[in-house]
C-alpha cells in the first residue's frame, strides 16, 4: 500500500524563533481577536514590504480565519508573497493547496511547480510529495526513476513515509532493480519510527522470507505492532496467523479477537473470515445468523468468496429463509468475477430450474466457464452434456474429453464408468481423437486453476 498525497496532507505550520512570531502570539493568546487583527494592520507595511516571514503567518492565520476577519480571506496571497520570495514552507504549503485544491482551482502543474521550490531548498515534507508526483503521473510525466530520487533525499532525512515508499519501490523493482533486501532496510527505518504501514510491510517480508530469512516469530512481532495502531491489515494477519499456528500456538479465540478489530473497520476479509468462524462454532458459540451479517458486509464490498457463501446460505437456508433467487443473485456476482464455484452452481441451478427458470444452454454456458478454470465437476457435468445433447450439441468426442479429465482429478469411480459409458458408443478413431482432445484440455484446464 502506498503511502500517498491524500494519506499524507496537511497544512504544516511553520515555528519561530522570531521576536516577531512570538509578539504575534502574546497578542493572539493575551488578546482578544480585534487586538490581533490590529496588530496585523499595524505590520500590514512590512509584509508588503517583503517580509516573508510575516507574511507566511498571515497565510496560515487567514487559511483559518484567525485572528482576522472570517470574510478576509487571503491566505493564498499572502502566502504566493512569501513563497515569491524564496520561504520553502510557504512554497510547500502553496503546493498542498494547489494539489488539494483548497483555496485555489486544483492545479497538479503548479502543485509540482512549488514542491520542486521547496524541495530544492531540502524541505523533506516537498521532496516526498515531489516523489508522489512523479511516481504517479500529476502534474509531471510518470517517471519511477525521478520519484525514487526524491523519496530518497526525504529518507535521507529520515521522513518515515518516504522511506517507506522507497521501500515499496525496491520491493516491486518499480525506478530501480527489485531488491528484496534494500526494500527491508528501509521498511525497517520506517517502522522504526513508528509507521503501521511499514511495519505491516516488514511482517510481510519475514513471513515471506523476502529480503530476510522466514521467520513467523518476528512476523507476528511487526504485526502486533502495526494491529496495535489500528491497522487493519496487520490485525487480519495475525487473525489468519492465530488461526493456523504460524509462529504462535494455535489459538482460535484470539484469532477471532483480531478479526473482529479488523472487519469492524470494514476489512472484507477479516469479515469474510470472521463470518466463517461463526458459522464453523471455531473460536466463538456457532451462530449462522452472526456469520450471515458478517458475510453480507463482506460481499456488499465485492468480495467474490463472501457472495458465494452468501449465496450457499440463502440456498440451504442457513441463518435466512431459504430463498434459492437470491442465491441465485449472490451467485451472479461471485462468478461475474472468476469464481468458479460460483459459475459451477450456477451451471447447476440454470440445469434444475433452481431460482431461475431451467435452461440447459444457460447452465452450460456457467458449466463451461468453471470446467476451463479446473473445475473437476463441471467438467464432468459438461461432458454429460455434450453425452446428451443437452443445452450444447451433442458431441462424444467432447463428452469423453471432459470427463476423462474430470476423472483425473478424482478418485470416485463413477467418472470411469461415465467414460467407458461414452466409449462404448465411440468408433476407436473418435476414441483416439477424445484422448488426443483430453490431453489438450487437461494441459490447459487441469488441475484447479485460479483466475484471481
Amino acid at each position: 500500500m502506498l503511502i500517498d498525497f491524500n494519506t499524507y496532507f496537511c497544512l504544516r505550520r511553520k515555528h519561530f524563533c522570531l521576536a516577531t512570531f512570538i509578539s504575534l502570539v502574546l497578542c493572539l493568546w493575551l488578546s482578544s481577536d480585534i487586538q490581533a487583527e490590529d496588530w496585523l494592520k499595524d505590520r500590514k507595511n512590512s509584509t508588503e514590504q517583503g517580509y516573508a516571514e510575516v507574511q507566511f503567518i498571515l497565510s496560515a492565520l487567514n487559511y483559518n480565519g484567525e485572528g482576522v476577519p472570517e470574510y478576509d480571506r487571503s491566505a493564498v496571497s499572502w502566502l504566493l508573497k512569501a513563497a515569491e520570495q524564496g520561504d520553502a514552507e510557504a512554497q510547500f504549503n502553496l503546493g498542498l493547496m494547489y494539489h488539494s485544491g483548497e483555496g485555489v482551482q486544483k492545479n497538479y502543474v503548479f502543485a509540482a511547480h512549488w514542491y520542486l521550490k521547496a524541495a530544492e531548498q531540502g524541505l523533506a515534507e516537498a521532496q516526498f510529495n515531489l516523489g508522489l508526483m512523479f511516481e504517479s503521473g500529476e502534474g509531471v510525466p510518470e517517471n519511477y526513476l525521478t520519484a525514487v530520487q526524491w523519496y530518497l533525499k526525504a529518507a535521507e532525512q529520515g521522513l518515515a513515509e518516504a522511506q517507506f515508499n522507497l521501500g515499496l519501490m525496491y520491493e516491486n523493482g518499480e525506478g530501480v532493480p527489485e531488491n528484496y533486501l534494500t526494500a527491508v532496510q528501509w521498511y525497517l527505518k520506517a517502522a522504526e519510527q513508528g509507521l503501521a504501514e511499514a511495519q505491516f510491510n516488514l511482517g510481510l517480508m519475514y513471513e515471506n522470507g523476502m529480503g530476510v530469512p522466514e521467520d513467523y516469530l518476528t512476523a507476528v512481532q511487526w504485526y502486533q505492532k502495526a494491529a496495535e495502531q489500528g491497522y487493519a491489515e496487520a490485525q487480519f494477519s495475525l487473525g489468519l496467523i492465530y488461526q493456523n499456528g504460524m509462529g504462535v500456538t494455535e489459538d482460535y479465540l484470539t484469532a477471532v479477537q483480531w478479526y473482529q478489530k479488523a472487519a469492524e473497520q470494514a476489512h472484507a476479509r477479516a469479515q469474510f473470515n470472521l463470518g466463517l468462524m461463526y458459522q464453523n462454532g471455531t473460536g466463538v458459540r456457532e451462530n449462522d445468523l452472526t456469520a450471515v451479517q458478517w458475510h453480507q458486509k463482506a460481499a456488499e464490498q465485492g468480495l467474490a468468496e463472501a457472495q458465494f457463501s452468501l449465496g450457499l446460505m440463502y440456498q440451504s437456508g442457513m441463518g435466512v429463509p431459504e430463498n434459492d433467487l437470491i442465491a441465485v443473485q449472490w451467485y451472479i456476482n461471485a462468478a461475474e468475477q472468476g469464481l468458479a464455484e460460483a459459475q459451477f452452481n450456477l451451471g447447476e441451478m440454470h440445469y434444475l430450474g433452481e431460482g431461475v427458470q431451467q435452461n440447459y444452454i444457460v447452465a452450460a454456458d456457467w458449466y463451461l466457464m468453471a470446467a476451463e478454470q479446473g473445475h473437476a465437476r463441471a467438467q464432468l457435468s459438461l461432458g454429460l452434456m455434450f453425452y446428451r445433447g443437452k443445452g450444447v450439441p451433442e458431441d462424444q468426442v467432447q463428452a469423453y474429453a471432459w470427463i476423462n479429465i474430470a476423472g483425473a482429478q478424482s478418485n470416485d469411480d463413477s467418472h470411469k464408468e461415465f467414460r467407458e459409458t461414452v466409449a462404448d458408443s465411440m468408433t476407436r478413431d473418435e476414441i483416439a481423437r477424445a484422448q488426443r482432445l483430453s490431453d489438450e484440455l487437461w494441459k490447459a484446464f487441469g488441475p484447479a486453476r485460479k483466475t484471481k
